[in-house]
């Protein structure tokens, strides 16, 4: 191992990777919409691009259907409907992108869940001729309890209204009226027709009224990424590596920047030790940010295991620590939760008993119910409120009989 030391850099922001999803009403166009990305960036393999045209033709249709570079499952293609969470990844000279096409099916919520978790931007796609439904309202409500930075909307199928501005502030407008309901802070509204082409990549000239960016630009110029290098350390710990005498704590540092010399806090034990030492792919290391996984060591022998949580900052930036749990949830299992029902609650790597106490007056969530839990853990646990640190403030409940997940849920300390 190497004894040299150096500050591990951020990621460049020229280099960096936008997780997005893209969400919408049943035949809004999504998949049209990540197939024209896809195509016109010139992602598609020239195979993948011939299967698409043959399956088309086969169909009768006379262009090859873009859709279909999304929709991967062959009985998903035959039903002409997209039923599951299609993840792709493409890459242009700004920026890589890992998209996540979701469902957009009422009975699918769960699905958007998955896919919008980890997204820094949400694409909620109308269709310009139905303007804004009740799922456009349920797919951004989702966007805004999930907390994701950045919604664009994007109004599709501009080439069925004319490609008139009017159709298109309209929709702006009845959108707008909801988002402080919704609890959106913001959005992105731009005007596009996927089947055509406009905007998508490139911009329209049939849309001379519109002066913001094509869909593409936008996703490659909007800011996104690391956190601010001031933001609390969150370090979960996942294994305990020994080496003689000497531990080292290995996991993913999920938050902030860690220090050689920085003082720390052990949770849920509460002590508190100085680093004397972190590694990075087995190369010593001065300091490292998050999103890395990196390995740890302390001045003092301390009982630190799986599930512990190395914090460092102000005792106003530590995390809460608690045995009561208030979140916002989505359900995601056929099984029902009842109050009573005893579960595991998985944070970061600490797995801990817990019993439903509360469901925001429910007696019972079902598949796709998106509602506020209360709960009384076994353990204490590390919490950050999710607006805050989404990593350490999401959690997921499990069935202790089977392992089968049940529920996603967002930390609601405030």
């Amino acid at each position: 191992m190497s004894t040299s030391t150096s500050t591990v850099e951020r990621p460049s922001a020229t280099i960096d990777t936008l997780r997005f999803a893209t969400a919408g009403s049943v035949d809004d166009g999504k998949s049209t919409l990540v197939g024209r990305l896809l195509h016109d960036s010139k992602s598609v393999l020239t195979d993948q691009m011939e299967a698409v045209e043959r399956f088309s033709a086969d169909r009768g249709q006379d262009a090859p259907d873009l859709a279909l570079l999304t929709d991967g499952l062959r009985a998903e293609r035959e039903q002409g409907i997209t039923i599951d969470v299609a993840y792709r990844y493409f890459a242009t000279a700004r920026r890589r992108f890992i998209l996540a096409d979701t469902p957009g099916h009422v009975q699918y919520t769960r699905n958007m869940v998955t896919g919008a978790s980890t997204a820094e931007l949400a694409i909620v796609l109308v269709d310009a001729r139905n303007g804004v439904v009740e799922q456009t309202l349920r797919h951004a409500a989702v966007a805004a309890l999930l907390r994701v930075p950045h919604v664009v909307l994007s109004v599709n199928k501009m080439d069925l209204v004319g490609y008139e501005e009017k159709e298109f502030r309209r929709i702006v407008e009845d959108f707008a009226r909801h988002a402080d309901e919704l609890g959106l802070p913001g959005f992105t509204s731009i005007p596009v027709s996927a089947l055509a082409g406009d905007n998508v990549v490139e911009r329209s000239a049939r849309m001379d009224w519109y002066d913001g960016p094509a869909l593409l630009e936008f996703l490659e110029t909007v800011p996104v990424g690391v956190e601010a290098a001031d933001a609390p350390a969150r370090f979960p710990v996942q294994y305990v590596i020994r080496h003689g005498e000497v531990r080292h704590y290995a996991g993913q540092l999920v938050s902030g920047a860690l220090r050689v010399g920085d003082r720390v806090t052990v949770h849920p034990s509460g002590e508190t030790s100085e680093i004397t030492g972190i590694d990075v792919l087995g190369e010593a290391a001065e300091a490292a940010y998050a999103p890395r996984s990196i390995s740890v060591r302390l001045a003092d022998q301390r009982d630190v295991s799986r599930g512990d949580m190395i914090t460092t900052g102000a005792a106003d930036t530590a995390p809460s620590l608690t045995r009561d749990v208030r979140a916002a949830v989505c359900h995601l299992a056929e099984r029902p939760l009842r109050v009573g029902d005893r579960v595991l609650l998985r944070h970061t790597t600490r797995t801990v008993q817990a019993i439903v106490r509360e469901l925001g007056g429910f007696p019972e969530l079902t598949t796709n119910d998106l509602g506020r839990i209360v709960l009384r853990t076994a353990e204490p646990l590390a919490l950050d409120d999710y607006a805050a640190v989404r990593r350490t403030g999401a959690f997921i409940l499990v069935d202790p009989a089977d392992g089968a997940t049940l529920t996603a849920g967002m930390v609601e300390l405030r």
